[in-house]
């Protein structure tokens, strides 16, 4: 699955990277975080008044008025004081209230009595205790005790263990994960979903194989209503456990190994939160409203649209029958077998029996769809869109068959179906997905017009490549349980680049792998992160582990291990993979067994993989430097080391690349040290002036170097750029300021080592340099450290001006090319540069003029439409042409465009749009949200729009989804002051099961605690150096 937007990132601010489909637009075992945990626990300490003024709580308006995070007003002030005093003095003088008034208070004798005899004593203390015990006999009984029949006997221990269904028996299961003992064996389901009332009617049968003696069967079902249910013929009831989307019968005896039938009718309303079985609209050209029902099961929704046993592991064949208007065409994942006119306006289509899969594979579609088609091989490939749109699938169509064959060949075994179809949904929440041959997509990860740019198929190509990837990794061997996610979302992300690479070599991949590769170091850095394989029980959990680390850091773990073995022992590790468990599950060590079967190296792959996917983080190597010997140390590279285990014992097998200044920038000059150990030490000959580690950044680690080495790294750049490799260029900034981070170096270093950057020319290190610069200026720009944020972009201007300048504003053909000049352009005019921002309005004139036929080039298009929404005229243009356009990518940038805008009301309109779907579909609310915390006119706005609306915003996104981390990271991750942290300490607290415990508000919290920390530390060097 790709999600829909990899636009976030947890340091500085929001990333300004590419988004990487990867499907959010998709985590295990929380780290616990004290500080966070306990606020989950415990109700906030200040909680936030969502009454204040409309989207300005008092915390984000002191900053937003330019005042300090401690200079309330003075009436604010004694406000707090005269609550606090109010809540002691009401407490104290309840106190003596009760004290005064106490029934229990000794009172004085009001006259004296005569003493009793010693036998009137005994006898009345005998009448009380015999009194007390009959009291307390009567008490303790229950009343049935007393009645012909007695009490009923209960089963205290069925009471106490089992929770209640809904009809208020026992319900007879007590996990989240399914029993065992009985597994699908094949599903007849029979649909008719009515595209009027937006609800379907469901017949299915499930064919199961009961392999342990049982008197229970349990399956998932969710939000449905059952009519009948029968098994073998005979009624059964049906028990309901609604907050684990479980349903059971309970059998009077027990079930015998063998083969067994039950039957379900049921209906269910289409569902509107963009999973299960739900309905999808758009208008037309025409300004007529269609509708459309499509499906999105991965990872827990099957079960909203047929009762099933909703694992991964519980594999099953499918025969699906679809009953449609004639109107409508639908499709599946297998061919269609036949279509039979039931003379009632309503026709049924019947597919072919499927091959063996997971339910969340499955997928139908009922819609009003053109198409194109192409034989490949022994599969017919198509692709199917809107009418309107029917003039931009050819690309996909040609890309998808070459890709197909690349992956026939490499993977040495055919793709199993007869056919492959490629549909662009309209509303569709998700980047793609990969259901076994019926593969659905976003519009704009899909679809390519007449005008795109090299760019534009750059995405969709990656996400064509993405899912076809998972054809192999994912539908013909599934991962046994989701705390293997990465198995099918890391190799699919791996896979994408390697193939396009070999396939589409001019789409400049290999720089958009690195860029991911440090999105993930980068995230893998928190004390939050998780290991690659985790531990999940939950659903959130199950939402959460579609991440940066299943899918970036999972395929940047298999570069690693590719470049470490030759590229055919890999290659064969693979194939022997996936042929020994086809149409199976696996676990990880499935896969490094088969690839140590395979290695000639002189160590174990499983050993040495491990090492990577069942601890969290990654190693920080330290390169010493005495002569000729290099002591080599590694440990745990944590940004947020205080709140890490006092004893990190954590160790990798780091297969280490080298080059020297003999020999640096070919493939030939690597040399390879395995560090398994905390430390080693490394002989060099005698003339080595300097080393650097991590050839072109194929590892997933980050390296520091002595004074010594920085020092001749540094020098090596500025007497000849070329000494190094783009990618090792790009690290080398990469790195550097991660440990600026880490506080390994101090932030001179890392001007130092910019100054080579005047010299530079290759795309990979220009944009590294940008975001990382861009990140920090964004920091600063929402502390409104005014004098600083002004310096910043005078030094932005000093090295990267000649460039800037210097870009076209014409058509471009390299991707490369283009990459850079979009980066370098669309921070200029952020910037306001006079130069850009007049070359933009130039352009948007160009385009706007009567009867003009210009089209910006595709690549700038966002620069400019951003330029021009700035005006109250502009924005109304580019808002008209978002309505209209049936360009995605055109689309796409125009949506960004309108989320730039400084105007306050302009951003409340767009937020609340995007949100109820009226005119902005839903799915785009997160990409919404993140454009707009880009600015400072809006950052504070959208936080308070997304508190003040989670209950609606958790309605249509499940908590725990990438659209939820998305809409975190992006609110959270540019505060850096101890007011903001304790507003986003008690809105996570005060959510509950909402999300007070998802794995991202961790990652919030720290992330803020750290932009806390750097900016106390580099605040004073910053206003020194710039």
């Amino acid at each position: 699955m790709e999600p829909a937007n990899h636009l976030n990132q947890p340091e500085y601010g929001a990333i300004e990277r590419a988004p990487v489909p990867r499907n959010m637009i998709e985590n295990s075992m929380f780290e616990e975080e004290p500080d966070v945990v306990d606020l989950a626990k415990e109700s906030p300490t200040n909680p936030i008044d969502s009454d204040d003024a409309v989207y300005e709580p008092r915390n984000s308006r002191l900053l937003v008025r330019g005042l300090g995070e401690n200079d309330l007003d003075e009436d604010e002030e004694d406000y707090e004081s005269s609550a606090r005093l109010l809540g002691m003095s009401f407490m104290n003088r309840s106190s003596n209230q009760r004290s005064t008034s106490s029934p229990y208070t000794r009172q004085q004798p009001s006259g004296l009595c005569s003493m009793p005899s010693a036998k009137t004593l005994v006898v009345g203390v005998l009448i009380l205790v015999l009194v007390a015990s009959i009291a307390m006999v009567i008490y303790f009984l229950p009343g049935c005790t007393f009645t012909r029949n007695g009490c009923k006997k209960d089963n205290s221990t069925m009471d106490n263990i089992y929770p209640n269904s809904t009809s208020g028996e026992p319900f007879p299961w007590t996990d989240l994960r399914l029993p065992g003992g009985v597994h699908p064996v094949h599903y007849d389901i029979s649909l008719h979903p009515n595209l009027t009332s937006m609800n379907f009617r469901g017949n299915i049968s499930i064919t199961v194989q009961v392999t342990e003696v049982t008197n229970k069967m349990v399956l998932h079902s969710s939000y449905m209503n059952i009519v009948k249910a029968t098994f073998q013929g005979k009624e059964v009831k049906i028990l309901e456990y609604k907050p684990w989307q479980q349903i059971a019968i309970k059998f009077p005896e027990d079930l015998q190994k063998g083969m067994y039938f039950l039957n379900i009718i049921y209906t269910a309303n289409l569902s509107t939160s963009y999973d299960g079985f739900y309905n999808s609209s758009y208008v037309d050209t025409t300004g007529a409203k269609r509708v459309l029902a499509t499906t999105q099961f991965e990872p827990l929704a099957a079960r909203k649209a047929f009762p099933c046993f909703d694992e991964p592991a519980f594999k099953s064949t499918f025969l699906i029958k679809m009953i449609r208007e004639p109107k409508y065409i639908s499709l599946s994942n297998m061919p269609k077998a036949k279509t039979t006119d039931l003379k009632n306006g309503l026709l049924e289509d019947e597919f072919e029996k499927s091959v063996i899969m997971s339910t969340y594979l499955v997928a139908f579609v009922v819609a009003e769809f053109n198409s194109v088609s192409k034989n490949v091989s022994k599969t017919t490939v198509s692709v199917y869109a809107v009418p309107d749109k029917k003039d931009q699938i050819h690309y996909a169509l040609d890309t998808a068959g070459k890709l197909l064959e690349f992956y026939n060949t490499f993977f040495d075994i055919d793709y199993p179906l007869l056919k492959l179809d490629l549909v662009a949904i309209p509303d569709f929440l998700a980047g793609a997905m990969e259901n076994w041959g019926l593969i659905t997509f976003r519009e704009n990860m899909l679809l390519v017009g007449n005008d795109s740019s090299p760019i534009d198929k750059q995405l969709v190509t990656s996400v064509i490549a993405h899912e076809l990837a998972h054809q192999w990794f994912g539908n013909l061997v599934t991962m046994k349980w989701w705390n293997d996610l990465w198995l099918n979302e890391g190799f699919a992300t791996y896979m994408q680049y390697t193939s396009i690479e070999t396939v589409f070599p001019d789409l400049d991949m290999d720089t958009e792998f690195l860029s991911i590769r440090f999105k993930a170091l980068a995230n893998d850095a928190l004390n939050s992160s998780h290991p690659v394989s985790s531990i999940v029980k939950t659903p959130e959990q199950v939402e959460e582990m579609f991440d940066s680390v299943s899918y970036e850091k999972g395929a940047s773990i298999l570069l690693m291990l590719n470049s470490t073995l030759t590229e055919e022992e890999f290659r064969k590790g693979v194939i022997e993979y996936l042929q020994a468990h086809e149409f199976q599950n696996t676990k990880s060590e499935d896969l490094w067994n088969s690839l140590t079967n395979v290695s000639k190296q002189p160590f174990s792959v499983a050993q040495m993989m491990n090492t990577w996917t069942i601890q969290k983080g990654f190693p920080l190597v330290t390169v010493t430097r005495n002569g000729t010997q290099v002591t080599l140390t590694q440990e745990h590279f944590l940004l947020n080391a205080k709140n890490a285990p006092t004893h990190d014992s954590s160790l990798w097998h780091i297969p280490l690349t080298y080059v020297n200044d003999s020999c640096s920038a070919l493939s030939s000059c690597k040399q390879v040290f395995h560090l398994k150990d905390k430390t080693a030490t490394l002989k060099l000959p005698d003339q080595v002036k300097w080393l650097k580690f991590n050839y072109r950044s194929d590892g997933f680690y980050i390296v520091h170097y002595d004074n010594e080495g920085w020092e001749a790294l540094i020098e090596a750049l500025r007497n000849d750029v070329k000494v190094l490799t783009h990618k090792d260029r790009a690290s080398l900034i990469n790195n550097v300021f991660a440990l600026s981070r880490l506080g390994k170096v101090p932030f001179r270093q890392v001007f130092n080592l910019m100054e080579y950057i005047k010299n530079e020319t290759e795309t990979a290190p220009l944009t590294e340099a940008l975001i990382q610069l861009g990140q920090i200026f964004r920091l600063l720009d929402k502390r409104s450290e005014l004098h600083l944020v002004s310096r910043m972009k005078s030094y932005i201007l000093v090295y990267f001006g000649t460039l800037m300048g210097n870009q076209s504003w014409q058509l471009e053909s390299s991707v490369s090319k283009m990459t850079l000049r979009s980066a370098l352009l669309e921070m200029a005019c952020s910037l306001d540069i006079a130069n850009c921002t007049q070359q933009a309005k130039h352009l948007y004139d160009l385009w706007t003029a009567p009867n003009s036929t210009y089209q910006i080039p595709s690549d700038l298009m966002r620069t400019v439409f951003k330029v021009a929404a700035q005006t109250e005229e502009g924005w109304g243009v580019i808002l008209e042409t978002y309505k209209y356009s049936i360009s995605d990518p055109e689309k796409h940038k125009a949506l960004e465009a309108l989320a730039s805008t400084q105007d306050v009301r302009k951003i409340l309109w767009i937020l609340h749009k995007s949100l109820d779907g009226s005119v902005i579909p839903t799915p785009e609310f997160p990409l919404v949200v993140n454009a707009i915390c880009k600015n400072f006119a809006g950052y504070l706005y959208a936080w308070d729009f997304v508190k003040e609306n989670w209950d609606k915003i958790t309605q249509k996104f499940p908590v725990g989804s990438f659209a939820i981390q998305s809409l975190i990271t992006s609110t959270t991750s540019q505060f850096s002051t101890k007011t903001h942290l304790m507003e986003a300490q008690n809105f996570f607290s005060s959510l509950g099961d909402k999300g007070s415990q998802m794995r991202i508000v961790q990652e919030a919290i720290e992330t803020i605690k750290l932009n806390k920390r750097w900016i106390e530390t580099n605040l004073e060097t910053l206003q020194e150096w710039l």
